[in-house]
């Protein structure tokens, strides 16, 4: 039995450089970061006191202004980005078989800000000052169950939450109901909602973070020598996935094809990934199989990126390891080094930047890349864009607990 086509039909994003698939594009072709105080709360006594902020963004416009009482900020993010892809895919649900078209939605911590301000009002006020709506506000599930309910969606219906490989992993389990036959149309992607002062202070004990607080705008270093640590994000990224026979019946348009997948775990530790990439080695060499392509095949790669010391530096040599002499011919970026790190939201921001580069043949570029760190020795494409024609491309992902996902994206061509 042939495997059914799934390509990519809509896309919506929300990220600290822009509050649309286009600004968000613009922000990349133009370097812009992303980075700036935080303004969320009053960062004073934490070590970082910065972050990748979205800027300007009114969630009443996509909800019910007493809908967005009940609902974590993660899932304001999450029904805008949506929105934004619903629309993009010209989708017209009333003519669409809605029992095949379904959800797969992760967020990497949820509502943490909810927990935050109902443990609060716990502390002050006894059990009774909890909302009812605590529970379905906080659980990571309820963005892909909002964004459910609203459009009617009656297919799989489920969330993923892997760290920063979360909205990777969606977009794979999306991909994979899509090609067996389980869905027409599958919404996927991911949401973050991270800059509180538990999430900050817990980053800050772990020192993942960058400390650069007199010049936070080039703090998101990705594969350079000076690089400390990442710089926390907030946003989200929507993707439509839809059966290719489908997308064309209806004269959708098609941002690229989905045609690999490889997803590994690397069981060595919590935070840090194996010596060499090991398993981010296996992701991509199964992202290839996958798809039935070799090496040489691959034109673009989206780095994971962090712009920590121990990921960029195991992620160069992952690719090396993959692509051999092909690693230096290829084009890599980290748009991390923009936005910032998405966390759950990653994945599918990034996704979205890697078909954008294939559909509009440029490479985004990493900023702040000014002395690559010894053995980042690739092409990572610093500073500024490249037009450069991408048949192939891999965005990589790779999560707290040894989570690793590779999306290999195909230009598609009618």
């Amino acid at each position: 039995m042939s495997k059914r086509r799934v390509v990519v039909t809509g896309l919506g994003a929300l990220t600290p450089i822009g509050n649309s698939v286009q600004e968000f594009w613009d922000g990349m072709l133009s370097g812009k970061s992303g980075a700036n105080i935080i303004t969320k709360f009053d960062p004073t006594n934490f070590t970082t006191k910065f972050a990748c902020e979205l800027k300007n963004f009114d969630p009443s416009i996509y909800i019910d202004k007493k809908e967005l009482r009940r609902m974590d900020p993660f899932t304001h993010y999450a029904l805008a980005t949506a929105a934004m892809a619903i629309d993009d895919s010209k989708l017209d649900l009333s003519k669409t078989n809605l029992e095949l078209a379904g959800v797969v939605y992760g967020s990497g911590i949820g509502g943490i800000l909810t927990f935050e301000d109902q443990h609060t009002q716990y502390i002050n006020g006894g059990p009774k000052r909890v909302s009812p709506f605590f529970v379905p506000m906080m659980i990571s599930d309820i963005a892909a169950g909002q964004i459910s309910i609203k459009y009617g969606l009656k297919g799989p219906n489920y969330a993923t939450t892997s760290a920063c490989a979360t909205s990777s992993h969606a977009i794979a389990d999306a991909f994979i109901l899509v090609q067996r036959g389980s869905a027409d149309i599958m919404v996927c992607g991911g949401s973050e909602f991270p800059i509180t002062p538990m999430s900050l202070a817990g980053f800050n004990s772990a020192r993942a973070l960058s400390t650069w607080n007199d010049r936070f705008s080039v703090a998101s270093r990705p594969f350079d020598k000076d690089r400390n640590g990442f710089v926390m994000g907030e946003g989200s990224g929507t993707i439509i996935l839809e059966e290719l026979e489908h997308a064309v019946k209806r004269g959708a348009k098609i941002y690229g094809e989905v045609v690999g997948i490889g997803l590994t775990g690397d069981a060595f530790h919590i935070t840090a990934p194996p010596p060499g990439g090991e398993g981010a080695v296996r992701s991509m060499r199964e992202s290839l199989r996958d798809a039935g392509i070799q090496p040489t095949d691959i034109d673009y790669i989206n780095a994971h990126g962090t712009s920590t010391e121990l990921n960029d530096l195991n992620e160069t040599q992952a690719i090396k390891t993959v692509f051999g002499d092909h690693a230096y011919k290829l084009a890599v970026s980290s748009t991390k080094s923009m936005t910032g790190h998405l966390l759950g939201a990653a994945g599918a921001v990034e996704a979205i930047a890697t078909l954008l580069a294939i559909k509009n043949s440029t490479i985004p570029p990493t900023i702040n890349l000014d002395t690559p760190g010894p053995e980042c020795d690739l092409n990572y494409t610093p500073n500024v864009p490249v037009k450069k024609d991408i048949n192939y491309a891999i965005s990589n992902t790779f999560g707290f607990g040894g989570h690793n996902a590779s999306l290999l994206f195909k230009k598609f061509v009618g």
